[in-house]
């Protein structure tokens, strides 16, 4: 068993300890198999982004916290090195936790690629969850709710991201954007970001 996967599987079984969950209740929160579950809690499996992304949703919490260790600190924070790019079982997308889910300020920070002709589609996160991705090199087609976005280096593009979404990426190169996720402040009494109409996109500058 690697690092990554023995930190998913510790995650996953101590979140579900701490809130009493059982198999059976998280997988029907989730929409992952029992038998995936529990193969994963036990090392046996490792899930790909995708699957990962559907436990965080369905557990209501970051990403981040399967594949990165939460950071104490205070004032300044500063990336000397990137840390490894964690692919979770899969090899079309690639996600290394840049800043990783800060609870005072409400979001993480990732840094994803997407291989040359891959793709990845990630199911709704809980309502007020807002995405936004920046694109740092390559061509990005992002999928949000049905609808196909083109975007170039230095396009980026804010959406509500508790509906459907993908990214894939259609040419001969790889695709590297940073995705800054913020999630609604909990505990959560009132309805999410006045998002919910359109996603809202910034095109680079390009001269």
């Amino acid at each position: 068993m690697n690092d990554i996967t023995q930190q998913i599987a510790t995650t996953l079984k101590a979140t579900r300890a701490r809130r009493g969950w059982s198999l059976t209740l998280t997988a029907a929160n989730t929409g992952v198999s029992k038998a995936m579950l529990g193969q994963i809690e036990r090392g046996e499996s490792s899930p790909t982004v995708a699957t990962l992304w559907k436990i965080a949703s369905g557990m209501n919490i970051p990403f981040s916290a399967f594949i990165s260790a939460p950071e104490q600190h205070e004032g300044v924070l500063r990336r000397t090195g990137v840390p490894a790019p964690v692919s979770a079982g899969e090899n079309a997308m690639r996600v290394t936790p840049l800043f990783p889910f800060d609870a005072r300020l409400g979001f993480e920070m990732l840094v994803v690629e997407v291989v040359a002709g891959g793709a990845s589609a990630s199911s709704p996160h809980e309502r007020g969850v807002i995405e936004h991705v920046i694109v740092v090199s390559g061509e990005l087609e992002l999928n949000i709710d049905g609808v196909w976005h083109r975007l170039a280096s230095g396009d980026g593009m804010r959406f509500a991201a508790d509906r459907p979404h993908g990214y894939r990426n259609s040419t001969a190169a790889p695709v590297r954007f940073h995705n800054l996720i913020h999630y609604p402040a909990r505990p959560a009494t009132a309805a999410g970001p006045d998002e919910d109409a359109s996603a809202v996109e910034f095109p680079g500058d390009r001269l």
